[in-house]
């Protein structure tokens, strides 16, 4: 029972689309920029960014709730145009629930489906249904002030769902809650997802989340919408500074382009690592903390690309070692699992850090 059309095609597409706001002195600001985007049927993709970015404003042009400047938006093929929100196949959960206080979790549910005259046969059917999705059959008749937040944050999907949209949109669906129970409801939402096989697009800043759910991340800044791949991509081969910065912790190393199969570390060192930019571009490596090693200064094997530096400072973090290191050209933060503390190194050890080319990428911006 769900609104997906089961296919394989793309649920939705945006083609170069744009949106201009006018501030108060009258100047154009664009907080879309000429994004193009095509989600597929049945994926679970998250617009990922910091505030101001120009997600949530790209959720609503999806959702009718904002008219793109520019551009054009198909759902399933067909162009929204100025089609209005309630006219579109898509549903919208917010940050804030927006629960009726006066009405019981049924009856919050139930409410788009008696706005929109569905028999009541087929209403109390399709009730029951969303709410035993979203697990909370036995809490049917209690009022949202006998529920906690994560409670109502359920009630919210269900709400959305019980009208069997072919795209779900989620802004920041998870962000009043606090940190323990955001980490379950972000595994409960994806197998959510992958139950009723809908097409969720959802909007976040916090990189976790996008990570944990996604099959893909697009990720935004300033307007523009920088990478899309898969969160393993994202994480592991960024192509710009800023994603690479945002999606996690990370080192980087200046860099010079030699060739599209090399680069030169600041230090003289060359790595071969390919990059599109031309030759004598300015560029940085990126390499995750949890990519380099540390050993005592000489000991590392010889496959690996090595760095000669001095422990700084040394952080334990309970799970892990964190490492400061200092090196004539830079300073490089190393994670090492904790359970290596036998082989732990010490504030002014002279080390070596070592990492393999393949754990690392080239960056621009």
């Amino acid at each position: 029972m769900n609104g997906t059309t089961n296919g394989q095609g793309p649920a939705v597409e945006l083609a170069g689309v744009v949106k201009r706001f006018g501030d108060r002195s009258g100047t154009e600001v664009t907080a879309v920029d000429h994004i193009d985007l095509t989600v597929m049927d049945g994926e679970f993709f998250s617009l990922l960014g910091p505030s101001g970015c120009g997600k949530t404003t790209t959720l609503r042009m999806v959702a009718g709730l904002e008219l793109p400047t520019a551009g054009s938006i198909r759902i399933h093929g067909e162009e929204m145009g100025l089609r209005p929100p309630n006219k579109r196949p898509v549903n919208t959960v917010f940050q804030s629930y927006a629960l009726f206080p006066h009405m019981t979790v049924a009856a919050n549910v139930g409410f788009g489906l008696e706005m929109r005259k569905v028999p009541a046969s087929e209403r109390k059917d399709l009730i029951d249904w969303a709410i035993d999705l979203v697990e909370m059959g036995s809490m049917a008749h209690r009022k949202p002030t006998q529920l906690s937040g994560g409670q109502q944050q359920r009630v919210a999907l269900a709400r959305a769902l019980v009208n069997r949209p072919e795209v779900l949109l989620l802004d920041e669906p998870l962000g009043a809650l606090d940190l323990k129970l955001r980490q379950q409801m972000q595994f409960e939402l994806k197998n959510l997802q992958r139950e009723v096989g809908i097409t969720f697009v959802y909007v976040t800043h916090d990189q976790e989340e996008a990570v944990t759910m996604s099959d893909r991340i697009g990720v935004m800044h300033e307007g523009r919408l920088l990478q899309v791949d898969t969160p393993e991509a994202i994480y592991e081969r960024p192509t710009t500074r800023f994603v690479a910065d945002f999606i996690g912790q990370t080192n980087f190393l200046e860099a010079t382009v030699a060739s599209g199969e090399e680069v030169v570390l600041a230090n003289g060192d060359r790595l071969r690592l390919s990059s599109d930019q031309p030759s004598g571009s300015s560029v940085a490596v990126t390499v995750r903390p949890e990519r380099l090693t540390v050993h005592r200064r000489g000991e590392a094997p010889m496959d690996r690309h090595c760095v000669e530096g001095r422990v700084e400072t040394v952080t334990y973090l309970g799970n892990a070692v964190v490492y400061g290191i200092g090196v004539d050209w830079m300073h490089l933060e190393v994670r090492c699992p904790a359970t290596l503390a036998g082989d732990r190194r010490d504030v002014g050890d002279d080390v070596t850090v070592s990492f393999e080319p393949d754990h690392a990428a080239v960056v621009t911006g």
